[in-house]
């Protein structure tokens, strides 16, 4: 592969993916749907999915404008995917088995596997609930001391060990792609779901990853391959060859540069282990639109309860927040925010209430309401002082 960036030293880097997270954490509760098109989404209409007869509810009938967490890879042979509308999917698998979203479940096996992986390489790099970046490469290097001929098999040999271990830890499987970076890694894991291992070495980068859809490459979205399927560029490897300054007439600077790097197979990106949160946040859409005056009890209840979720998240990471944001999508999908930025930062579930209270004075309620969501940002860890000067501004 022709690089104009090589790499300065070997890296050996790996991308873990779940596999169907949250539609495998439901079959562990439900092994009897094991084999079946399932679907995880929506509201808790009946306990756990189960419908009044017992059984299991279904898509088909199913009105409202729910969407799909995740689907089993058996619905995803019938064309459900995630982020679908599950009345969409209705048509598509009417018989499809409908589960509503369990995500205080969902964490827990996230931490699960999380923790079986840094038991065997503490390199660790979180990117959300179901995927990790590891960095194998002082495990490669230790291994290539004791005499390891291939360092490429030993990094294939260290992901089986820790396949193993997550399942040991969780009951569920997970798929790894190993390669020199973190965003071929991406692309690597997704090659031989689910439950592979995929190992992509630099010199096999025109082979495997050049004749794939440039939209595997992770950061060109539908808009930017829209327009490169305009442009003729239609593969990985056509965008390869393309000089870096057209692409930078065509796409920006910085936007043109990098997608000249990336479909060369470069990133020279660090696994990051530790990283401060920007912002914690809650929201929930509804299944059906809330008015403003006429459901305002309910509203506020909901209001409360996601101004309680956010304190909680916040107590339990160990930090606080200065600005408190409100965010309001109306039935005609205008979404408005607000923000309010305290002179401390709060962490106490009635002080964020009360800036998202003064939020909400400054939109116009004329409208169904569709989704609500509350955030608080500028993150600090606070010490008993700022808690303390805090709690005073509400009392």
């Amino acid at each position: 592969m022709e690089s104009a960036h090589p790499a300065r030293s070997a890296r050996y880097i790996a991308h873990l993916d779940m596999d169907a997270f949250y539609a495998s954490v439901e079959l562990l509760r439900y092994p009897q749907l094991r084999g079946k098109p399932v679907v995880v989404g929506g509201r808790r209409r009946a306990a756990r999915g189960e419908a009044e007869d017992g059984g299991f509810a279904t898509l088909r009938g199913y009105s409202g404008r729910g969407v799909i967490t995740t689907s089993t890879y058996e619905a995803r042979a019938l064309g459900v995917f995630s982020g679908m509308g599950l009345m969409k999917a209705a048509k598509l698998a009417p018989d499809a088995v409908l589960l509503p979203a369990d995500f205080e479940a969902y964490r827990r096996y996230s931490r699960l596997f999380k923790d079986a992986v840094r038991a065997i390489v503490p390199q660790v790099e979180d990117r959300g609930i179901d995927e990790i970046y590891i960095d194998f490469s002082e495990a490669v290097a230790a291994s290539a001391a004791e005499g390891a001929p291939d360092p490429w098999a030993r990094a294939r040999a260290i992901a089986l060990d820790i396949q193993r271990a997550v399942r040991e830890a969780t009951g569920l499987s997970c798929s790894i792609g190993i390669t020199p970076n973190k965003l071929l890694s991406k692309i690597a894991s997704e090659l031989n779901k689910p439950g592979g291992v995929s190992v992509i070495r630099p010199d096999e980068v025109r082979s495997i990853v050049w004749p794939m859809a440039v939209r595997k490459i992770n950061g060109i979205g539908p808009k930017a391959n829209a327009k490169l399927e305009r442009l003729g560029l239609r593969t990985i490897g056509e965008l390869a060859q393309k000089d870096e300054a057209w692409l930078v007439e065509q796409f920006g600077r910085s936007y043109g540069a990098w997608m000249h790097r990336a479909a060369r197979g470069e990133d020279e990106r660090p696994v990051v282990t530790w990283s401060e949160p920007k912002s914690v946040s809650r929201e929930t859409t509804f299944e059906d639109d809330l008015h403003p005056v006429r459901d305002k009890a309910r509203l506020t209840q909901i209001f409360t309860g996601l101004c309680e979720r956010v304190a909680g998240d916040l107590k339990r990471k160990g930090y606080a927040g200065r600005t408190i944001g409100l965010k309001i999508r109306f039935d005609n999908f205008h979404t408005v925010t607000r923000d309010l930025t305290l002179d401390a930062p709060v962490q106490d579930a009635r002080a964020i209430r009360r800036a998202a209270g003064e939020c909400l004075k400054r939109v116009s309620l004329d409208r169904r309401i569709r989704l609500l969501g509350v955030r608080v940002g500028a993150l600090s860890r606070p010490d008993i002082s700022s808690e303390v000067h805090a709690m005073a501004l509400f009392d």
